[in-house]
C-alpha cells in the first residue's frame, strides 16, 4: 500500500514558476513508475508528466515540454514536479500517482493516487 500526499500548490503570476513535491509513504516507493496529472474544472483529468522507478526515463505532454521538469529522490520517498514559464491554462488540481505496469500518457496502470494540490495562475 502506498499513499501519495502532493504539496506546494499555489497562486502564481503568469510567467512564474511552482514546484509540486509528492511525498510517498511506504518501503516500495523506489519499485513504482510515478506520474503527474492535472484537473482543470470542467475538464477530465490529463497526463502531465511521467518518470520510471530508476528516473532513467521520463515522458511529458506536449503541452508541459521545455516548461516541466519531472524528478525523484527514492531516498526522500518524494516526486517533484518544476514549473516554470506558467499560463493561466496550466490552472488545475494537479495529482500524483504511483504504479508499476503503467501505460504512459494514460492514468492506466496507475494503483495510487494523491488528492491533489491546487495550482492557479493569474495572468
Amino acid at each position: 500500500q502506498v499513499q501519495l500526499v502532493e504539496s506546494g500548490g499555489g497562486l502564481v503570476q503568469a510567467g512564474g514558476s511552482l514546484r509540486l513535491s509528492c511525498l510517498a509513504s511506504g518501503r516500495t516507493f523506489s519499485t513504482y513508475g510515478m506520474g503527474w496529472f492535472r484537473q482543470a474544472a470542467g475538464k477530465e483529468r490529463e497526463f502531465v508528466a511521467h518518470i520510471s522507478w530508476s528516473s532513467g526515463y521520463t515522458r511529458y505532454a506536449d503541452s508541459v515540454k521545455g516548461r516541466f521538469t519531472i524528478s525523484r529522490d527514492n531516498a526522500k520517498n518524494t516526486v517533484y514536479l518544476q514549473m516554470s514559464s506558467l499560463k493561466p491554462e496550466d490552472t488545475a488540481v494537479y495529482y500524483c500517482a504511483a504504479g508499476r505496469q503503467v501505460t504512459i500518457s494514460t492514468m492506466r496502470g496507475y494503483d495510487y493516487w494523491g488528492r491533489g494540490t491546487q495550482v492557479t495562475v493569474s495572468s
